[in-house]
C-alpha cells in the first residue's frame, strides 16, 4: 500500500500545478550525482542486499534447497522471462529498441502478492509459494542480466578494488566477526569499486547478501537477523522513494508520441500482459507433460494460470531496467509509462480471474 501511495504521489505530482519541480527536484543539483542518482544507484542497494539474502535463504533451506524443490518455480521463471524477452524482440526487431528486451522480464514481489492477499484465503498456500519462488528466481535472472547485458565496459582498477573488498568480507567472516556495522567498510568499498570498474554499483547488495553464512556458531542465524532489520527500511523507504522519483510521469506520455515510441509502448504492454502468463503456463505446462516435474500438493492449473496473470506485474525491477536499457529521455519516459500501464493491467486482470473465474 505504502509502495502504491508513493507511486500515486509521484504521477499526481507530475501532472499538478507544481509539475517542473517534479524533475527539477530529482535532478538536483543538475547533473550526476543527483539525488535520482543516489535513490537508484545508492540506495537501491541496500533493495538488491534483501534480495541478495533473500535468494541466499531460498538457497539454504527454502524453495531453491534442491533441484527438485526449485524444479517447478525453476521452469516456470524461466518461461516468464524467455517469452516477454523473445515477443519484446519480435515486436521491436526493426525499431532500434533491442537494449530495452530485459524490461519485460521481472516480476516485482511486493504488487503480486499484495495482489494475491487481496484475494483472501481462497488462494491455495502452494500458488503462494509457487509465486514467491518465481519471483525470487526473477530476481536472480535479473542481478545475472544487469552484470552481463548492462555493464559498461569492466575497469581493472575498480575490479581489483571490488576483489579487495570481497577478500576483506571473508576474511572478517573467517575471523568470526558477527557484527553487521563491521562490514559496512568492506561494503562500501565494493561498491565504490563496482563503480569505478563500469558494473551497476547495486549489484554491492546482491554480492553480499550471497556472501552471507546462512549459519554461524550459535543459535541466531545472521541472514535472519539482517533480513528483519532491513526489511522495514526497504519496504517503508527505498521502495516508496524509487516509485516516488521514478513514477512521476505525465499523463499526455501514456500516449505514444512517434512511431518508436509507439511501438516501445505496445511490446513492453504486450510482453508483460500476454508474455509472462503465457510462457509461465506453457513452459510448466510442457515440463509437466513430459514428466520431468509435477505440481505440488494443493495447487492445480489454475493456480498456475493466476500466478502467471500476477507475474505481468513487473514495476520496481522493471523500471530500474529501463534506466539501465535508454539514455534517451523520450524512450525512457515511454517505456516507464508501459510499464505502470501493463502493471496496473496485469494487476485488475489477477484480481478479477482470480475472484470471478480461476479460484472457487
Amino acid at each position: 500500500m505504502v509502495l502504491l501511495l508513493a507511486t500515486a504521489a509521484a504521477l499526481g505530482w507530475a501532472n499538478s500545478a507544481w509539475r517542473a519541480t517534479y524533475e527539477i527536484f530529482w535532478q538536483w543539483p543538475g547533473h550526476d550525482p543527483s539525488l535520482r542518482w543516489w535513490v537508484n544507484d545508492g540506495l537501491m542497494s541496500i533493495f538488491f542486499l534483501v534480495v541478495g539474502l533473500e535468494i541466499r535463504g531460498e538457497l539454504h533451506d527454502g524453495a531453491l534447497c534442491g533441484l527438485r524443490q526449485a524444479m517447478v518455480p525453476l521452469v516456470a521463471a524461466a518461461g516468464g522471462v524467455l517469452t516477454p524477452a523473445l515477443l519484446y524482440l519480435a515486436m521491436t526487431s526493426n525499431a532500434g529498441l533491442e537494449r530495452g528486451w530485459a524490461i519485460p522480464t521481472p516480476t516485482d514481489i511486493a504488487f503480486a502478492i499484495g495482489v494475491l492477499t487481496v484475494l483472501g484465503k481462497r488462494v491455495p498456500s502452494a500458488a503462494r509459494v509457487l509465486l514467491l519462488a518465481l519471483a525470487v528466481i526473477d530476481d536472480v535472472a535479473a542481478v545475472l542480466i544487469i552484470g552481463l547485458f548492462y555493464a559498461s565496459g569492466i575497469g581493472l582498477p575498480g575490479l581489483l578494488l571490488s576483489v579487495a573488498a570481497i577478500a576483506m568480507v571473508l576474511l572478517f567472516q573467517r575471523l568470526g566477526i558477527r557484527s553487521a556495522r563491521a562490514y559496512l567498510l568492506p561494503g562500501a568499498i565494493l561498491w565504490l569499486g563496482l563503480l569505478l570498474a563500469g558494473v551497476h554499483p547495486t549489484l554491492t547488495g546482491v554480492i553480499l547478501g550471497l556472501l552471507t553464512p546462512p549459519v554461524l556458531v550459535g543459535t541466531d542465524p545472521p541472514l535472519r537477523r539482517i533480513q528483519r532489520a532491513l526489511h522495514p527500511w526497504v519496504a517503508f523507504g527505498v521502495m516508496p522513494l524509487f516509485a516516488l522519483a521514478n513514477a512521476g510521469l505525465a499523463l499526455g506520455s501514456f500516449m505514444p508520441g512517434s512511431a518508436q515510441t509507439a511501438t516501445l509502448t505496445a511490446a513492453i504492454v504486450v510482453a508483460l500482459v500476454i508474455g509472462k502468463p503465457l510462457g509461465i503456463g506453457l513452459f510448466t505446462w510442457a515440463t509437466a507433460r513430459s514428466g520431468l516435474i509435477s505440481l505440488p500438493a494443493g495447487l492445480n492449473w489454475r493456480g498456475v494460470v493466476l500466478v502467471g496473470c500476477l507475474g505481468g506485474i513487473g514495476f520496481t525491477m522493471s523500471l530500474f531496467l529501463t534506466n539501465l536499457a535508454f539514455a534517451d529521455p523520450t524512450l525512457v519516459t515511454a517505456a516507464k509509462s508501459a510499464v505502470l500501464l501493463a502493471s496496473a493491467v496485469a494487476a485488475t486482470a489477477g484480481l478479477l480471474l482470480g475472484r470471478f473465474v480461476l479460484l472457487p
